[in-house]
């Protein structure tokens, strides 16, 4: 089944869109890469979701508009991909659309909310689409992220050691072959919004680490930092811009004196690196796959690295997926299994009762035909070449 992953991550800078052939052989889900690329939101999408992202708030109409101009934004990015990655024509559309805000109180998830109306990804591409795949993860009573997670371990099982996927997006997350899945904080999202703040509006990010590689860590500014209470929370746990935004940095920044802006992306990019450190040296972790945009930010990396000694620090793209695309492919996978009746969710990472069918479905121009439920779920993933190979084996 040839399937297009659409995902907006914690950055809401644009839509990232993966096409891939899926096919079940055995227990084993084969992946073969067809092609990934990125395309920016426009100007009035950029505006309006900055505007609704908290704590701003926003009238009802805005967030019906953004339902639509998001939705509109990944019809574009499907019908590309249709066409350019998909030289047979694609068979179902992913999305994941963008996550605007995430409800958490006290540690327990009560709703998340995705936008982007499938309807136009549907009406725009003709095919079936699965859409809105977070919520019923709550339902169960789990953290509704992080969902690449059964991905992961299907993806990293039989490497040796304890290797763990991390992904450095607006939040940075991570799973281990245990199931143990969370949130370990900000990824970029404070020092994109210093890099803001500092420039005007007229920088979305720390390019490349740049401003970050001039400054010196504030040690008084990290230990404040440090002392948010959520990287104490036990996992499964789950964040977001609701607590990681704009208005978070500047009361940090409250009372502390003036500090060169090199100095504070200094310290913000010193922060991530200690999170996600923290995180993975507390999960015992050989090796660490790495991917999101996060991954860019050379001063980023070399930071994380010198605090993981003796810990492996590699690129999802040396294993077959593009760290910048990794999450859509992940999300085309999780279509996939909603299409063929299979859970896409691990209690053991999200904290949910049990495992669930994610996602709704919206039919394409002829209709619904779902694919029989295959006897058994995958419990590995196979990508690029090895998928490949494994086609000779028995089918399913």
């Amino acid at each position: 089944m040839r399937v297009i992953g659409l995902m907006s991550g914690t950055s809401c800078d644009g839509v990232d869109a993966a096409a891939a052939d899926l096919e079940l052989v055995g227990d084993s889900l084969l992946l073969e890469p067809l092609g990934a690329w990125s395309e920016p939101y426009g100007d009035e999408v950029r505006t309006s979701l900055a505007a609704a992202l908290p704590p701003g708030a926003v009238p009802l109409g805005r967030v019906c508009a953004l339902d639509t101009l998001i939705g509109q934004a990944f019809a574009a990015a499907a019908v590309r991909a249709d066409r350019e990655l998909c030289a047979s024509g694609a068979e179902l559309v992913a999305s994941h659309g963008q996550t605007v805000f995430h409800w958490v109180e006290s540690g327990r998830v009560r709703g998340t909310l995705q936008l982007g109306q499938p309807a136009w990804i549907a009406e725009a591409t003709g095919l079936p689409v699965v859409a809105d795949f977070r919520p019923r993860d709550v339902a169960a009573g789990g953290q509704g992220a992080p969902l690449v997670s059964l991905v992961d371990r299907l993806w990293l099982r039989g490497r040796p050691g304890v290797p763990v996927a991390l992904n450095i997006g607006g939040i940075a997350n991570l799973t281990a072959p245990d199931g143990t899945a969370f949130d370990t904080g900000p990824g970029c999202a404070l020092t994109d919004a210093a890099a803001r703040h500092f420039s005007g509006g007229r920088d979305g990010c720390d390019a490349e680490g740049a401003l970050a590689a001039r400054g010196r860590v504030d040690p008084v500014l990290l230990e404040r930092l440090l002392a948010e209470p959520y990287y104490r929370l036990p996992a499964p746990r789950t964040t977001g811009k609701e607590l990681f935004h704009p208005g978070y940095l500047r009361a940090a920044l409250a009372g502390h004196g003036a500090l060169p802006p090199e100095d504070v992306l200094a310290t913000l990019t010193r922060l991530t690196a200690v999170t996600v450190a923290d995180a993975v040296l507390g999960l015992r972790a050989t090796e660490v796959i790495a991917s999101g945009g996060g991954t860019r930010n050379p001063v980023l990396m070399r930071e994380l690295a010198g605090l993981l000694p003796g810990v492996a620090l590699r690129s999802s793209d040396e294993l077959g997926l593009p760290s910048d695309a990794k999450e859509a492919y992940a999300f085309a996978v999780l279509g996939f299994l909603t299409a063929h009746g299979l859970p896409g969710t691990d209690p053991a990472s999200t904290g949910a009762r049990h495992p669930s069918v994610l996602g709704s479905l919206t039919p394409g121009r002829d209709g619904l035909r779902l694919p029989p439920r295959p006897e058994r779920a995958p419990v590995r993933l196979v990508v690029g070449g090895g998928a490949k190979a494994g086609r000779d084996g028995d089918r399913s």
